[in-house]
């Protein structure tokens, strides 16, 4: 694994959740707090990254994730560039790392990749000049790490803690980048109880999510928790789950308002999106009181300022 952190301890990279500790991450979620301001209200905007140059590298689809880093850098002072990797330098016949140098040469100084291929943030975190930070923003089903923290903070916000707190994760853990995350930084942020839920089908495998209780069983899985987090599902990984469509895929797994009820009354509602309505939640509870998923959006920029503003500073 790519060194994450510099000599001095500062962050230079972030590639995964795992190995963080935990003052490490509360620093970053502190850090993201003071960015966060209700919708409505003017953004935070400062010049902390001013003379920085960001470069945003995505090779799949994303719409959250990528205005969201380039909000963020950009309300920050730094000049942005977006790239579409798989329409230009790939389909010309060049290597990333080909890409990475001539940006590196005009003066980028941190890249955002996010690519279906495991491996790519951290081969080219590897590769970089020592002053160049890499931070994925999604790594084939491996890790997520921001949205990881977005996670949190949310959590921290509506439950002011971590400590004793009951969090169901559910839907397609077996290939979810969102849950690993989510397991690493709740895991080390001092959850009490993970617990997956999911199809046998798309349950991780027996070497991962250590320390969860396993259910089958939504109604089981969800009874008692603080914090349920969905998770999308994709209409190719049903016949993994042995479901044949969307409509039975609610029928015994969906979160409406009648399943809802076996949480805790302020139990809150989580999902990455983009939402499958209908499929593995139900538009009441999406929109309802206890859903915190427009809250997730917000953070996400918060928590992405915070990322940026760190691996930057930490330069000195």
């Amino acid at each position: 694994m790519t060194q994450q952190t510099r000599a001095n301890g500062s962050l230079r990279h972030l590639l995964t959740l795992e190995g963080l500790g935990r003052p490490q991450l509360e620093a970053l979620l502190a850090r993201a707090q003071k960015f966060v301001k209700p919708v409505g209200e003017p953004p935070v905007q400062a010049q902390s990254l001013a003379g920085v140059t960001v470069a945003n590298m995505f090779t799949e689809p994303s719409t959250r994730t990528r205005v969201s880093f380039e909000l963020a850098a950009k309300r920050l002072g730094a000049d942005v560039v977006n790239l579409e990797v798989q329409l230009s330098s790939r389909v010309k016949g060049e290597s990333m790392l080909d890409t990475i140098y001539t940006l590196e040469a005009c003066h980028v100084d941190v890249f955002v990749i996010r690519d279906a291929e495991s491996g790519v943030p951290g081969l080219v975190a590897a590769n970089v000049k020592p002053h160049v930070s890499v931070l994925s923003a999604g790594e084939a089903h491996v890790s997520h790490p921001t949205q990881g923290l977005l996670d949190a903070l949310t959590i921290l916000q509506a439950k002011n803690r971590f400590d004793g707190l009951k969090v169901a994760i559910v839907g397609d853990v077996r290939h979810s980048r969102v849950a690993r995350s989510a397991w690493h930084v709740l895991t080390a942020l001092g959850v009490g109880e993970i617990r997956v839920v999911a199809p046998r089908g798309l349950m991780p495998e027996a070497g991962e999510f250590i320390g969860c209780e396993r259910f089958t069983s939504i109604e089981g899985g969800i009874a008692g928790v603080d914090v349920v987090m969905m998770l999308r599902i994709q209409k190719e990984r049903m016949a993994a789950a042995q479901i044949p469509d969307a409509d039975r895929y609610f029928a015994k797994y969906g979160l409406s308002a009648e399943r809802l009820a076996r949480a805790k009354p302020d139990a809150i509602v989580m999902h990455p999106q983009p939402m499958n309505r209908g499929i593995e939640i139900a538009s009441d509870v999406a929109d309802g009181p206890q859903s915190v998923i427009r809250d997730q959006v917000r953070n996400g920029v918060a928590v992405r300022m915070a990322v940026l503003e760190a691996v930057i500073e930490g330069r000195g």
